[in-house]
């Protein structure tokens, strides 16, 4: 009788330590889940705050220039006679931004940081490589809800805006989607579009990207 009354509160020990684990578990993963939300929408906040700093001080930029945009240009903008040149930058926050990127199909405007790492994607996505005055520019962003998740909802032709922080506006249109391997760089920076965006998947095995072309008329 002892023997057996031993194994029985040895099973009920049992089963009480395994509903612990699993109420452990859940409140964990609920926690993780409230964090990654709360991440997520202060990203998006952020990014909201940064680009209309951006666009104050382009603004104000331009005033103090005294700068106007005739009907008919004078003559052809410096990026044009000089694309190997520098793109401008412009500090909000101690970070260097090159422009703001508009997604018009999923209702985004982002700030594009001027060299990325894992810290700088947490605030907006990142130039990668490239430049836009080269017809070679690659930019990575967070798979936040805020930022890039949604790449994949893309379509063929969907239009894209990119605006560097001297005002000057280059159009694209997406030419496909596809998932690169996570070791595929080479191919990632090598390709002959002129804008190409990217982002990890859920399961950050492999990477979201859309390859976008110039509007030139």
């Amino acid at each position: 009788m002892k023997i057996e009354k031993k194994r029985r509160n040895k099973k009920a020990s049992i089963r009480k330590i395994l509903v612990w684990a699993g109420v452990f578990c859940i409140v964990v993963a609920a926690a993780l889940t409230g964090y990654n939300l709360w991440e997520d929408a202060h990203a998006g906040a952020q990014a909201e705050r940064i680009v209309s700093a951006l666009k104050e001080k382009r603004d104000a930029a331009a005033e103090k220039k005294g700068s106007f945009s005739p009907a008919v240009p004078t003559e052809l903008p410096d990026y044009v006679k000089n694309p190997d040149t520098e793109m401008p930058v412009t500090e909000v926050d101690d970070f260097r931004y090159i422009g703001t990127l508009t997604i018009l199909p999923l209702e985004l405007e982002l700030p594009v940081m001027d060299d990325w790492n894992y810290t700088r994607m947490r605030i907006a996505p990142c130039r990668y490589v490239g430049s836009a005055y080269l017809d070679n520019l690659v930019i990575c962003g967070h798979n936040y809800k805020s930022h890039f998740r949604r790449l994949n909802r893309l379509q063929k032709n969907d239009e894209i805006l990119f605006t560097d922080t001297a005002g000057n506006v280059f159009r694209y249109a997406v030419e496909s989607i596809d998932e690169l391997s996570a070791t595929a760089i080479e191919e990632m920076t090598s390709s002959a579009y002129d804008l190409t965006l990217f982002t990890c998947t859920v399961s950050g095995r492999a990477r979201v990207t859309v390859r976008c072309n110039r509007i030139r008329n």
